[in-house]
């Protein structure tokens, strides 16, 4: 199982479409974009993609937030889900680059509880740039 974080907490994952591989991608599929991939090979079909979930092989690899950022650019405006070994700490960074929400393994969700993600939530207030002007 896993578990959905968004701005209002942990929530049981409500995507009930299908999601196919990059290389096997259909007309109205979500799709799971490996961290290694290049947004650029999905240029004019993003209208037709309802979810993007982006690979996150480790929570130090921080390709995922280039990836998402390069789709809002592209103007892609689904449904954008990180998955994988992202950690609370990064809740705020996912938001930032253009995540609507992190998947978590229900392991994760034991060792980093809701509270702690919670904690993270308030994404748009908490940036370098709000702390110099404050």
């Amino acid at each position: 199982m896993s578990i959905i974080v968004t701005d209002k907490g942990f929530t049981p994952d409500d995507w009930t479409g299908s999601i196919s591989a990059l290389e096997d991608a259909r007309t109205g599929y979500a799709i799971d974009l490996p961290s290694s991939a290049d947004p650029m090979e999905l240029a004019g079909r993003l209208a037709d993609i309802p979810m993007i979930r982006v690979d996150f092989p480790s929570f130090a690899d921080g390709r995922g937030f280039t990836i998402a950022r390069q789709l809002r650019l592209m103007g892609y405006k689904g449904r954008l889900r990180a998955r994988g070994h992202v950690i609370a700490d990064q809740y705020a960074m996912a938001r930032r680059a253009g995540f609507d929400e992190v998947e978590i393994a229900d392991d994760l969700a034991e060792r980093q509880p809701e509270d702690q993600w919670m904690f993270r939530a308030d994404w748009g207030a908490h940036d370098y740039q709000a702390r110099l002007r404050g």
